[in-house]
């Protein structure tokens, strides 16, 4: 299955695509040794294991091929989205391990778009070598997909915001040297109004972070206290009070760069698998719900290779990549049957195929959040629908 879409695709495009794919496949047969491969297997929530992803980060790095979507000049690959897009696949086919990318896919675009010179001087060269790691600080108790209900505070004192408040589900929290979040210095007619977007310091006085452990067992999320933290003005990004269009401008941009038809080509072919491996004992009806996700995969990267260069379908990629990862998830559960009761505490205790059953478990929990960071499924058709009515996309309820 995966051989044959990789040849539908090749074969539409032109030459250069058959020479970048023998160049990228080149480079990942000699990089990714057996351990980075697993680690890419072993992969649960949006992240692979961080010494995986640090080390993977750096070979990229090191090859040039860190930040395929931004542009040269910043360090960027130049690659066309139809490039991306392949490259991605490819890294999808072979285990590569899944980047503690935030910072790639969103922020440095972002700072290159809107920041300012010190900014772009200060912290991408950092994003790109991987010596800095960032987290975003969006969500809250009381503000989640509503995110302009959001009330961390700013008090701007001298060339400092002062910030008090706390977000929460924050992936990577722990890991992170750098933070960038949305909070309130003003209060407007619209809760839109009055938002600023601040750079922030994990090691500043006054910052705690509190780990969440999800129902897959693993730490990847965190609850992140602000008492009295004070963040320089120069780590404001755009004006004062302007975070919600600066906010907006970013998710598009994490949006257009997810891959989410890579992410979803991770997991079917390990699903695939073991529906050959159970045989004729496998229901007929699971067998014609892979058959029918492998149509939808298939179709679905055509329309995600056809659709990249047009950043106002970012939402419907998002929604309908993470929908379609989801049914995967919860196919792999139906196959492993009986063993998917174990929990990821049972791995190495009772053989193989209790291990694999609580791996595919906690990958099915795991995959819950999809259709829910970066916005929920219902604000991804709500802005999909905006934007058929010409109304203007938001990220939360006005």
């Amino acid at each position: 299955m995966a051989d044959g879409t990789a040849g539908r695709i090749e074969a539409g495009g032109p030459a250069r695509d058959a020479a970048f794919l023998a160049e990228a496949r080149a480079f990942l047969a000699e990089a990714l040794t057996p351990d980075l491969r697993l680690a890419g297997r072993r992969t649960l929530g949006v992240h692979s294991e961080i010494g995986a992803c640090r080390l993977w980060h750096r070979r990229l790095y090191e090859r040039g091929w860190i930040a395929p979507a931004w542009p040269k000049a910043f360090g960027g690959t130049g690659w066309s989205p139809r490039q991306r897009f392949l490259f991605d696949r490819e890294c999808a086919l072979n285990d590569a391990p899944v980047l503690f990318a935030g910072a790639l896919r969103s922020l440095g675009p972002l700072l290159i778009e809107a920041g300012t010179d010190e900014q772009r001087v200060r912290y991408l060269p950092k994003i790109l070598s991987g010596e800095e790691l960032w987290c975003q600080g969006f969500s809250e108790p009381g503000a989640g997909s509503d995110l302009a209900a959001l009330s961390t505070r700013a008090v701007r004192e001298g060339e400092a915001y002062v910030v008090t408040g706390s977000k929460i589900w924050t992936t990577g929290a722990h890991l992170a040297q750098r933070m960038f979040a949305i909070v309130r210095t003003a209060d407007g007619e619209k809760r839109q109004q009055g938002l600023t977007f601040l750079l922030i310091d994990m090691n500043s006085p006054g910052l705690t972070v509190q780990p969440i452990v999800g129902l897959d067992g693993e730490h990847e999320f965190n609850q992140v206290f602000f008492d009295g933290v004070r963040v320089p003005v120069r780590d404001r990004v755009g004006a004062e009070n302007d975070g919600w269009t600066i906010a907006k401008r970013l998710m598009q941009l994490a949006r257009s760069n997810n891959t989410p038809a890579a992410l979803v080509r991770r997991v079917l072919p390990r699903t695939a698998q073991a529906a050959a491996e159970a045989g004729p004992a496998l229901e007929p009806a699971l067998r014609t719900r892979l058959a029918g996700l492998e149509i939808e995969l298939t179709a679905f990267e055509q329309l995600e290779l056809a659709a990249l260069a047009d950043p106002a379908t970012s939402s419907m990629l998002k929604l309908v990549g993470s929908e379609l990862h989801q049914r995967v998830a919860e196919l792999a559960l139906a196959i492993a049957g009986p063993m998917a009761i174990a929990p990821l505490a049972a791995l190495g205790l009772a053989g193989e195929a209790v291990d694999d059953g609580a791996r595919v478990l906690a990958k099915h929990l795991a995959v819950r959040a999809a259709t829910v960071y970066s916005g929920t499924s219902e604000t991804q058709r709500d802005v999909i629908a905006r934007s058929l009515i010409g109304a203007r996309p938001a990220l939360g309820r006005d």
